[in-house]
């Protein structure tokens, strides 16, 4: 009876066993995702991470088409007073224009010209100027349009009275923690549901709570971005991906293939899943001092340019302003803006100097006291100097 017993009990393990690695094996890649999202920004893989995103997540490349890439012609100038920034700021590519010709450019950490590095809040700007083009051919009838007017299944919900407008601006109000390094965030919760393959459009139906009224109250809210692509392949029928090939990438004649980080559907997450070369991230940036146009052809409407690259949020003077998901600063210069993302990725375009400067990084103190004022101290000198 007791070999019975210990027979019995041997294969009991043996299935259970046998069970758990089954569920190992189907749920690998969610499993290994899980793991890269726990330790996606510890210090000591942080540049590797930020550089070999298609390593860690579902994703999905963006056609750069059959032509050559674009031109960017080297006027290479050596500019000392850049090491010591580089090396504080934990830089990984950076390159200058200037009238758009490559003035300077270089990478650091073990990082390459041909990385495809992801540039978290840099993709915002890339979806804005999106919106813009469809607006113009009239997929979108107007910024003004309610949100729910496209997307119904929002109705009773935190977007319920939102415009397009106030998520272009960050007015919506809707509640949203946007904190990367609090794994109990909002933010930290997409995050997840990415690595995981989950929906991202069923995480935006669980948001119920606002801050404040649409439109009375800027604040920085990521979802926001992902609210207005919803919009936009809600008018199109069309991906995000695709529609950024066709109408932005293709044109901009990139070097190296982009691609976004996708969910378990195939839905871009378009609030920083975008990875491109750093001289790439300098081409858009150059398109935008262009007012839109690049290599003869009006890419982004130049109105919409202007639009996206002005105060329109309700910020009190004095203090940075935001327009459609580009910064513009409390002193700016005309024509003088800005994107950013987390750990140090920068756009900065400076029109009266003729300057672009990208930048991706891995700047581990990139919230720290002081450190955008010098960032944008460093575009300023630069410009002033070329």
């Amino acid at each position: 009876m007791a070999l019975v017993s210990r027979r019995w009990l041997v294969n009991a393990i043996t299935v259970v066993v046998l069970m758990v690695a089954i569920v190992v094996v189907w749920k690998w890649d969610e499993i290994q995702r899980l793991r890269t999202v726990s330790s996606l920004f510890a210090e000591d893989k942080l540049v590797h991470n930020f550089s070999h995103m298609d390593r860690a997540f579902l994703f999905t490349e963006l056609p750069r088409g059959s032509s050559e890439a674009s031109p960017l012609p080297q006027q290479l100038q050596a500019l000392p007073l850049l090491a010591p920034w580089i090396k504080e700021r934990g830089v990984a590519g950076l390159v200058v224009l200037k009238e758009g010709n490559v003035v300077f450019e270089g990478y650091y950490q073990g990082t390459e010209a041909a990385d495809r590095r992801i540039g978290w809040s840099l993709a915002k700007p890339f979806l804005t100027a999106l919106t813009g083009i469809l607006l113009h051919e009239g997929a979108i009838e107007s910024v003004d349009a309610q949100i729910t007017e496209y997307l119904p299944q929002l109705k009773g919900g935190a977007y319920d009275g939102v415009t397009l407008r106030d998520v272009l601006q960050m007015t919506s109000g809707v509640s949203f923690n946007e904190n990367f390094q609090d794994p109990k965030s909002d933010i930290s919760e997409m995050g997840r549901v990415l690595a995981l393959g989950g929906s991202l459009d069923e995480y935006i139906t669980t948001l119920k709570s606002r801050h404040s009224e649409p439109g009375t109250h800027w604040q920085y809210a990521s979802i926001d971005t992902h609210i207005a692509a919803m919009v936009l392949r809600a008018t199109t029928h069309r991906s995000i991906a695709d529609l950024m090939s066709e109408k932005i990438i293709q044109p901009l004649g990139v070097e190296q293939t982009p691609f976004y980080l996708v969910d378990g559907y195939g839905v871009a997450f378009v609030l920083g899943g975008l990875n491109l070369s750093t001289r790439d991230y300098a081409r858009f940036g150059q398109m935008f001092l262009q007012q839109g146009e690049w290599n003869g052809q009006q890419v982004v409407p130049a109105e919409w340019v202007a639009a996206s690259t002005m105060p329109q949020a309700p910020i009190e003077k004095g203090r940075t302003q935001y327009g459609y998901q580009w910064w513009i600063p409390a002193d700016a210069q005309e024509g003088e803006f800005y994107a950013r993302g987390v750990y140090g990725q920068y756009i900065y375009v400076n029109r009266e100097k003729n300057v672009v400067v990208a930048v991706n990084a891995a700047d581990l103190n990139f919230r720290g006291e002081g450190v955008r004022e010098q960032n944008l101290a460093m575009f300023r000198q630069l410009a002033e100097e070329l």
